[in-house]
């Protein structure tokens, strides 16, 4: 033990701190202070930031959502319109097919499900394609699309049957 008394007496002697040497040491001391409390701040503001990114993107998703369903209505109304009608059929084909359009597109923005997506694109390309078979399945996609205005998971599949059920290699 006693070397080590004898140790540390050798130190205190050979580190010797003058008055220039405090006052450096009290300058790094404020520096670092200061940056700990900016790098504190830079977290909380990071935070404040992130939390405002995620509801501003949940705030487009549900101006998305109801932008969709407001396609899918009116491509329901636009089917009775074509149904209904006596005359002018094309022109109302080509507006069925641009609300169709509008509902594929608004779905493709919304984060879910990659096959609903998949559906209703590959039956708005039926309706592009395939006019005349499509125009004879109106009914049963306008049910379809009643039931993903409701909520139902078997709306898509419905829309996966309407699909499969048209003959590709015709019109």
């Amino acid at each position: 033990m006693a070397k080590i008394k004898k140790r540390d007496e050798e130190a205190k002697n050979l580190v010797d701190y003058t008055y220039r040497d405090y006052g450096q040491e009290y300058i790094m001391k404020r520096k670092m202070v200061r940056a700990i409390i900016f790098a504190i701040f830079a977290a909380i503001a990071a935070c404040v930031f992130a939390a405002l990114y995620v509801d501003e993107v949940k705030r487009v998703q549900e101006t998305y959502r109801t932008q969709y369903a407001k396609g899918l209505t009116t491509v329901n109304a636009d089917i009775d319109s074509y149904l209904n009608a006596e005359g002018d059929l094309e022109f109302r084909y080509r507006r069925l097919v641009a609300d169709m359009n509008t509902a594929a597109s608004f779905l493709f923005l919304l984060d879910g499900r990659e096959d609903d997506k998949k559906s209703m694109q590959e039956l708005y390309t039926v309706f592009l394609r395939y006019p005349v078979q499509t125009k004879e399945r109106l009914e049963e996609i306008k049910k379809a699309i009643g039931d993903i205005l409701a909520n139902l998971d078997k709306g898509y599949d419905e829309v996966n049957a309407i699909v499969e059920a048209i003959d590709k290699k015709g019109y």
